[in-house]
């Protein structure tokens, strides 16, 4: 069975981020892809509610997730 688990490596081990269901000492295959550093545009991104109020933030989502925003019916 494949699975993807992400984890953190630290002083020479490999540590799920959240729990994993495989039995203690049970050998397994790890496949390695380094996780990338968040690129620019994704840094500036996670700043987008910056200076809004808890009202702001609920009507840019309230707008964002209003599917008829996008349609031409």
């Amino acid at each position: 069975m494949h699975r993807t688990i992400e984890a953190i490596y630290e002083k020479g081990v490999f540590k799920p981020v959240s729990p994993v269901k495989i039995k203690d000492h049970a050998r397994v295959h790890l496949v390695v892809e380094e996780a990338e550093e968040p690129s620019e545009i994704l840094t500036l991104a996670s700043g987008i509610y910056k200076g809004l109020s808890k009202k702001d933030i609920a009507d840019v989502e309230a707008v964002a997730l209003d599917r008829s925003h996008f349609s031409r019916d």
